[in-house]
C-alpha cells in the first residue's frame, strides 16, 4: 500500500515509522532540517516496544511522490489550508486523506445531520481550500494518542507504553478505506482502530487538550509538575467536565472520567504539544484546540466558566509570544 505522510514532526514521524515497519510503501513530505535528516539518516524512533531506524522516501514537493493509495496528514490545523493548496499531486481519483489532528476538525459538520449539516468553519478552512479544493468526500477523521517529542530532526522519543490512532468516517460508516489505513498501522506495531462515532473520539481527545493545554501554557512546565498543585489539579477536572458538557450538547457522550484522567496526567512527565510549540517558537494550534470549541459552546448555549478564563489567559500568552494572531 502506497501511503504518504504529510508532515514529519513528532507524530508524523512516528506514524511514518510504524507504517514502514509494517511493510507499507511510505513517503514523507517534509521541509528544511527535517527533510535533510530523513534523507540522510532515515527516521529513528525510541519507544518502549522498539528502538529502530527506517528509511522512507522524502521530498518537499508532492510532485516527486505521485498519486498514493492513501494520505495521512499530521500537520497542525493551522497548516492544513496551505497543505490543501499543494497536496494535489498525491491524490488519485479515489485517494482518501486521513486528517490526524488535535481539536475540532475542519470537516466536523460534513454529514453531521440536523440543522448544522454542512456548516463550514471558516476559521479552520478559510475560503474552503480544504472542503472544496481537496474535497470533503476524501476526508477521514483521525485522533492520535501518542506522547511524542522530537529529540532531533528525524529522531523521536515516544513516552507512552501503548500508542494508537483512531480513524472514522464523517458519516459514521466503517469503510474499507479507513480499515486499510488502520491495518497498515497495526502491522507496524501501533494501534489502529476504526470507529463509527468519530466525533465522540474527537471530543474525548479534546477534553484532555482543553483541560491541560491552557494550564500547560500558563505554567510552562510538565504535567506532573503543575498538576501537583491542588488548585490547578481541580481546575483541570472542571475544564474537562465543561468540555464534556459541550460535547453532550452536540450529541456526543464522552465516557472518560475527568478525575481519573487528571490523576493519570499528574504522573506524566510529558509536555502537551501546544506548550512544546510555544517553547520552540512555532505557531500554536490555538484555534482548533481552544477557540473553536468555545465558539461551539456558545452556539450550543453551554456555560464554560473555567475554560473561558484559562483559554482567555492562554490566548493572551500565545499572542504575547508572537505565536498566535487570531
Amino acid at each position: 500500500m502506497r501511503i504518504a505522510v504529510f508532515g514529519a514532526g513528532a507524530i508524523g514521524g512516528h506514524i511514518a515509522f510504524r507504517l514502514a515497519r509494517g511493510g507499507a510503501e511510505v513517503s514523507v513530505v517534509a521541509r528544511g532540517r527535517y527533510l535533510e535528516a530523513i534523507r540522510e539518516r532515515g527516521i529513528t524512533v525510541r519507544a518502549r516496544d522498539v528502538t529502530d531506524t527506517v528509511r522512507v522516501t522524502a521530498s518537499d514537493d508532492p510532485r516527486d511522490l505521485g498519486a498514493q493509495d492513501a494520505v495521512i496528514t499530521t500537520a497542525k490545523a493551522h497548516s492544513l489550508p496551505e497543505i490543501g493548496r499543494t497536496i494535489g499531486p498525491l491524490l488519485g481519483p479515489d485517494t482518501p486523506v486521513a486528517f490526524v489532528v488535535n481539536g475540532i476538525p475542519w470537516w466536523y459538520f460534513h454529514r453531521h445531520g440536523g440543522e448544522h449539516d454542512g456548516r463550514r468553519i471558516e476559521r479552520l478552512d478559510p475560503g474552503g481550500v480544504l472542503w472544496d479544493g481537496v474535497g470533503v468526500a476524501r476526508a477521514i477523521g483521525g485522533v492520535v494518542y501518542s506522547a511524542c517529542t522530537v529529540l532531533d530532526p528525524g529522531v523521536i522519543h515516544v513516552e507512552n507504553p501503548t500508542n494508537r490512532v483512531i480513524f472514522g468516517e464523517p458519516d459514521g460508516t466503517i469503510s474499507s478505506r479507513a480499515e486499510a489505513i488502520a491495518a497498515a498501522l497495526r502491522a507496524g506495531g501501533m494501534g489502529g482502530e476504526v470507529v463509527p462515532d468519530m466525533r465522540v473520539a474527537v471530543w474525548e481527545k479534546l477534553a484532555g487538550n482543553m483541560g491541560n493545554g491552557p494550564l500547560a501554557i500558563l505554567a510552562g512546565r510538565r504535567m506532573k509538575d503543575y498538576m501537583a498543585q491542588p488548585a490547578i489539579h481541580a481546575a483541570a477536572i472542571r475544564a474537562m467536565e465543561e468540555c464534556h458538557a459541550v460535547a453532550r450538547a452536540w450529541g456526543c457522550e464522552v465516557k472518560a472520567d475527568p478525575a481519573k484522567r487528571a490523576a493519570a496526567n499528574a504522573g506524566s512527565s510529558h509536555k502537551p504539544s501546544i506548550l512544546q510549540d510555544m517553547e520552540f517558537g512555532k505557531p500554536m494550534e490555538v484555534d482548533a484546540q481552544l477557540v473553536v470549541p468555545l465558539e461551539l459552546a456558545r452556539l450550543a448555549g453551554v456555560e464554560t466558566p473555567t475554560l473561558d478564563l484559562t483559554i482567555a489567559l492562554a490566548v493572551e500568552r500565545a499572542r504575547a509570544a508572537g505565536l498566535y494572531s487570531g
